[in-house]
C-alpha cells in the first residue's frame, strides 16, 4: 500500500516526422497559392464578356502549381523521416 505512483512520460507518437509534415505544409501552401491565382475574373454584369478568364496565369499556371503541390504531398507521405 506504501508504493508511490510513477508516472510514465507519455510521447505522442506521431505517423510522420519533423520533416515530412514541413513538406507537407509546402505543397499545402503551393496547392492553395494556384488556386488563389485561378480565382477571378468573371464579370458584373452578365451580358458583358471579360476574356481575362482565358489569361495564361489561370489557363496554365494555377493549374500548374496545383499538380506541383500535390507531387510535394506525395513526396512528404513518401519520405522517410529516419534517412538523412
Amino acid at each position: 500500500m506504501g508504493e508511490k505512483k510513477r508516472k510514465a512520460e507519455v510521447k505522442p507518437i506521431f505517423v510522420f516526422g519533423k520533416k515530412n509534415y514541413k513538406f507537407m505544409f509546402i505543397g499545402l501552401a503551393v496547392i492553395a497559392l494556384g488556386f488563389i491565382l485561378m480565382a477571378g475574373g468573371g464579370s458584373d454584369d452578365p451580358h458583358v464578356f471579360n476574356p481575362d478568364i482565358f489569361s495564361w496565369r489561370r489557363i496554365r499556371l494555377a493549374p500548374a502549381l496545383v499538380l506541383i503541390g500535390f507531387g510535394i504531398q506525395i513526396y512528404a507521405i513518401l519520405l522517410n523521416p529516419d534517412k538523412k
